[in-house]
């Protein structure tokens, strides 16, 4: 077993990467939680494959636990959904001592989250993730919230996991898409933080695609740590942690715009990432070999990099509802050389400029 730490400043938790974790998941969370009274928050795909076998394994140990399902997809992502759990957390006599487990990919675990955060003002929250996607990045640093009309997680909170437990069985039961769709956000951290890690995904892409477990164990266990160190020393994005949205201003504009239904996240991020990088070799922060890598790693792995026949001005409208704007500015993450990533403000003409 791996065990990653996210030290904070006033509180830290630890994340368990290890093979069939899940059936053991209740000796595991006896040492996290204050009560044994709990609400699995799960979706209509992974309760099929794995509500039973973590509802015996808690029971096993002596967990009285109920769940609810939700309909998988980010169409559930708004506040009615948050609403009924609330009210289904209540009829189910949770109080302030009982835990919110979120099992399931990063529209379960934002959701989750944010109950967990507004019940009774607060109660334990267990991350399980069950995609590649959640479990490099959304499960880890406590960022959870929903969708508003206009805009992605606009209505949410800072609200940290008493532990994350990620099962590397589970990857097995992905679809190709969703596993690249996760091996989009490993690349990101590549580019901002680890020119390494890009290194090993093109050195063993075979393997990684075929999910090979010590593979994905390696990648899960370096993103985690990555993502640990950069929200220990900036828990509420005051600073450094904005670096995480790298790919994620223009990928959030066309998850929007195309109502969640054409890209699932990891793709628009891909998208977003190429596109920052073309902004960044415009401004000589880059050189034309370290784009061209980047753009053939993400199209070597099977993810996409254009963005296809949708309005530019449209994709500007949705960037300008990006909540890392201050002031009525663009803000961008911007690749600064090999292995490292900055925030800048950028000028609507530089964007449409590279959208052309």
């Amino acid at each position: 077993m791996e065990i990653v730490n996210v030290n904070l400043k006033n509180y830290s938790y630890p994340i368990y990467i290890s093979n069939g974790i899940l059936s053991d998941i209740g000796l595991y969370l006896r040492n996290h939680l204050r009560s044994g009274r709990a609400i699995i928050i799960t979706d209509s795909n992974v309760s099929n494959m794995y509500l039973q076998n973590v509802e015996n394994a808690l029971s096993k140990d002596g967990f009285v636990v109920n769940h609810s399902v939700i309909k998988a997809g980010e169409e559930s992502k708004n506040l009615d959904t948050v609403k009924r759990l609330l009210e289904e957390c209540f009829n189910f006599g949770l109080l302030r001592d009982s835990a919110v487990i979120a099992l399931g990919g990063g529209v379960v675990g934002d959701i989750a989250g944010l109950v967990a955060a507004l019940y009774m003002r607060g109660v334990d929250f267990i991350q399980i993730p069950t995609t590649l996607l959640a479990q490099v990045d959304s499960s880890v640093g406590g960022k959870v919230g929903v969708n508003l009309d206009k805009g992605k997680n606009i209505a949410g909170a800072f609200y940290q996991p008493k532990a994350v437990f990620i099962d590397t069985s589970v990857l097995k039961t992905l679809n190709k898409r969703e596993v690249l769709g996760g091996i989009s956000e490993i690349i990101k951290y590549g580019i901002i933080k680890d020119e390494s890690l890009l290194s090993f995904i093109e050195t063993n892409m075979e393997k990684i695609l075929d999910l090979d477990d010590d593979m994905m164990r390696h990648l899960i266990k370096r993103s985690c740590e990555i993502k640990s160190d950069v929200v220990s020393k900036d828990e509420k994005e005051n600073s450094i942690r904005a670096i995480l949205n790298y790919g994620h201003t223009i990928g959030h504009a066309l998850e929007s715009i195309t109502q969640y239904k054409k890209y699932i996240h990891g793709e628009a991020v891909a998208i977003g990432m190429y596109y920052a990088g073309k902004i960044s070799l415009n401004r000589k922060y880059i050189d034309e070999s370290y784009l061209l890598r980047i753009k053939n790693l993400l199209i070597s792995c099977g993810l996409p990099v254009d963005y296809g026949n949708i309005d530019k001005y449209e994709i500007i409208d949705g960037i300008k509802h990006d909540k890392k704007n201050r002031e009525g500015k663009i803000k961008f993450v911007l690749p600064v050389g090999h292995g490292n990533a900055e925030v800048f403000d950028v000028l609507e003409e530089e964007i449409l400029n590279v959208l052309n």
